[in-house]
């Protein structure tokens, strides 16, 4: 029984990092837009400031799950990257059935998710 307590714990620890990463990821977003709306930024500007959001958004869970864990945080950090990249892929393709970018962006997009994720939980 304590076993299955634990377990169950560290899945809530990663869906509470998860849901915490992607609330930033909405009211990032939301900011961008006002900005993007105000200010007519140019495509360059406008990705970067996505891969800010992406990177921000997985620090933050990173550093949540990294407080939650305790141990290995910097591992949880880049499992909670990966699971955020793995949801934002999912989305993606849920959205647009298709994927829109190339296999060099996927995995840059992979690496600072991860890598995002990871040095949140170094943090931590």
């Amino acid at each position: 029984m304590e076993r299955r307590i634990k377990k169950d714990s560290k899945v809530m620890w990663v869906l509470k990092a998860l849901l915490a990463a992607y609330i930033v990821t909405g009211i990032l977003l939301l900011v961008l837009t006002v900005f993007m709306y105000k200010l007519e930024m140019s495509e360059k500007v406008i990705s970067a400031a996505i891969v800010g959001v992406y990177l921000l958004s997985t620090l933050i869970g990173g550093i949540i799950i990294g407080k939650l864990s305790r141990v290995k945080r910097f591992l949880w950090g880049m499992g909670l990257g990966v699971a955020y990249f793995g949801l934002l892929l999912l989305i993606t393709l849920g959205v647009y059935r298709d994927l829109n970018g190339d296999a060099a962006h996927l995995l840059t997009t992979f690496i600072l998710c991860a890598g995002g994720g990871m040095g949140g939980g170094m943090l931590s």
